[in-house]
Order: C-alpha cells, then sequence, then structure tokens
C-alpha cells in the first residue's frame, strides 16, 4: 500500500525523547509526511529536529516564536500537510513522547479503512503504556459529565463511598479489536484528514490540556466513531514536556477544563450549577499545583 499518512509532532523542551520518536516514525511504515512544530523550545530539542529535516525529506519543521499552544500546533502541521504533501489521506497526531512501533500507524490505517468499506469513518486511539507496561487510564475515557462529578464530591463529603460520581477512565475490553470510547487521550490520535479538516481541526482557544476531549466530543457530533484498537500498544513517556513549567500545565489544563463546561455543558445547568463547577475547578488548582511540582521533582 502506498505511503499515504501525514504525521504531526508538536514538540516542547522534548529533548530526553525527540530523537526517540522521530528515528521511529521515519522508520514507520505508511509514513509520507512528518511536519514537527516546535513551540519554542530551549532544551536542545530544536537542533535534533533540524538534524532529521536534514537527512529525510519527508520530515518539515515549523518553528513557532512562542508556546502557542497544543492546538495551534496541531492545526499548523495538519496544515501544512494539506498543502505540501496532498497525497496524505490520514493524519496522526503523535505526542514526542509516544514512541510508535514500525506497524503502529499502518494497523491503524487498515483498521481505518475495515470500518470505511461498511461507511464507518473513526478516530482512533491506541493502548497507551508507560515504560514498565502499565496501561494508562487517560487511553480510555467517558466524556466529563461536571453536574456527576459534583455529586461524587458531594458524596464523599458525605462519607458515602457508593456515591462516588463516575469516573472518567474506561476499562479495557480486551475481547474486542476496537473498543467504542467517548474520548481517547491526544498522545496519539488518527483519522482521515477530510474529517478533520470538516470540523475545523482543534480548537485554538484551549492553549493546553481538554483539546482533545473536544476534538473527540465533536467528531462524535458529526458521526465519526471514536475507539481504541486495543491490540496497538504504544509507550508514552508522560508528561515530558509537563515537567518544564508544572504552574503553567496545570493553569491552562483548568482553564481548559472551565472552557470545556462552558462549551458543551454550561447552557444546560442552572446560574448556582455553573458557579458551582466554577468553584470547585479553580479551588483544585492550587492543590494540583503542589502536586505537580512534587512530581517535577522526583
Amino acid at each position: 500500500m502506498d505511503a499515504d499518512i501525514g504525521v504531526v509532532v508538536v514538540s516542547f523542551q522534548s529533548l530526553s525523547t525527540i530523537e526517540d520518536c522521530l528515528d521511529r516514525l521515519r522508520g514507520a511504515v505508511g509514513v509520507a509526511a512528518i511536519r514537527v512544530v516546535d513551540n519554542d523550545s530551549t532544551d536542545g530539542t530544536v537542533a535534533i529536529i533540524q538534524r532529521h529535516a536534514v537527512a529525510d525529506p519527508r520530515v518539515q519543521f515549523i518553528a513557532n516564536p512562542d508556546n502557542a499552544g497544543f492546538g495551534v500546533a496541531c492545526n499548523q502541521g495538519a496544515s501544512a500537510i494539506a498543502v505540501q504533501a496532498p497525497s496524505c489521506r490520514w493524519l496522526a497526531f503523535v505526542n514526542p513522547d509516544a514512541l510508535v512501533e514500525f506497524d503502529t500507524l499502518s494497523r491503524l490505517r487498515e483498521l481505518a479503512l475495515q470500518r470505511h468499506a461498511v461507511g464507518v469513518d473513526v478516530l482512533l486511539g491506541v493502548d497507551l503504556v508507560d515504560e514498565a507496561g502499565t496501561r494508562d487510564p487517560a487511553a480510555r475515557r467517558r466524556a466529563p459529565d461536571f453536574l456527576a462529578m459534583l455529586g461524587g464530591i458531594a458524596a464523599r463529603l458525605r462519607g458515602r463511598r457508593s456515591g462516588a460520581g463516575p469516573a472518567l477512565a474506561i476499562e479495557p475490553d480486551d475481547a474486542v479489536e476496537l473498543q467504542p470510547v467517548e474520548s481517547i487521550s491526544g498522545a496519539l490520535m488518527f483519522l482521515a484528514q477530510t474529517r478533520f479538516e470538516r470540523i475545523g481541526g482543534f480548537d485554538e482557544a484551549y492553549r493546553l490540556h481538554a483539546e482533545d476531549l473536544d476534538l473527540c466530543r465533536r467528531l462524535a457530533a458529526d458521526g465519526v466513531e471514536v475507539a481504541v484498537a486495543n491490540r496497538v500498544r504504544v509507550v508514552h513517556v508522560r508528561g515530558v514536556s509537563s515537567r518544564s513549567n508544572p504552574w503553567f500545565v496545570e493553569w491552562h489544563k483548568h482553564r481548559g477544563l472551565w472552557r470545556y463546561f462552558r462549551k458543551f455543558e454550561a447552557a444546560d445547568r442552572g446560574v448556582g450549577a455553573r458557579a458551582l463547577v466554577f468553584a470547585v475547578i479553580w479551588a483544585r488548582f492550587p492543590f494540583a499545583v503542589v502536586r505537580a511540582m512534587l512530581r517535577s521533582r522526583t
């Protein structure tokens, strides 16, 4: 089968993994173009990307003068592929800390083609694991339901464990090859380029985090099946970029959650519920920053 997969990698302070990531992508079956969009890294990441671009004409480099955000950079890379490599029928968004195997993307393409043959377009994720092989719960998720989360918090405060509210993570169902879910992780997303363009790409108003949840929700509303390829496993070295500035990351994570709530749920909630969600999100912020800083030190 011809090479028709375009890959977008968004890097920021990714020195520890970008070499391995690009080596693997360059060796992956079916890859026709790789666009690396760097959000002003200062740790040596750029030099590695430039070396790969010199060695392989499929690799091209876009340097942003500042950290414009994940969604903005993803859209930049996808637009560059659409113009410069129009033969790319498929898009794969791959984090610089996601380490694919040689057949990861070609297997996803085959699964997508099988679903397309029966009239179904798909957004595919993979079975993400850490270096020790532990599965990442973020690979399979429900869409956030903020009111249910508030109910769970209230139940815990009353000491009723049975009312803890729904967890976002969904247990893997290894009996099926493609497991339908409401949301997948942005660490690796695979879909038809036409579908990505049809919904306007990522919402650039998010800076970091929740833009993957947003994309899944909008694609599902447009009739796309969101699923995890349970038998396609990828190592995800989590949090490589996030360690450099935990405060910045947590600020935009919480800001993204608030935007997601306002966009998809707030209109159906009363003023009191909206105020309570706002208060809970931002009350959590300082504790999340402290936890992130402690993790970054260890």
